[in-house]
């Protein structure tokens, strides 16, 4: 058992992985001992920026707390899919309204 935690450890910590020879980032699924620095830097700013905001924000509020163009709507989709993974790794929850809020 203990060797399998271990293995699992190991695997959450990479950042990035090859994928037909491309570099692909690797978002670890939230957990006990995963810590948020398990995350990659662009990843840490959303998140960041999600809790700053101190409560539901929308895509866009998010990318203008990065300092992102947000006046053209196709230049928040990598954003939003980014949001969306956190969200489906447990980081962040997402409102039925689409808004993200910070887990505690």
């Amino acid at each position: 058992m203990r060797e399998q935690l271990a293995q699992e450890s190991a695997v959450a910590a990479q950042t990035s992985a090859q994928v037909g020879g491309h570099a692909v980032l690797l978002v670890p699924h939230r957990g006990l001992g995963v810590e948020e620095t398990a995350l990659p830097g662009e990843h840490q700013r959303i998140l960041a920026a999600v809790r700053s905001a101190g409560g539901p924000v929308m895509t866009r509020q998010v990318g203008e707390a990065l300092g992102l163009d947000t006046g053209i709507r196709r230049r928040l989709e990598p954003l939003r899919g980014k949001l969306s993974k956190l969200a489906g790794r447990g980081w962040l929850r997402r409102l039925p309204d689409g808004r993200f809020v910070a887990r505690p």
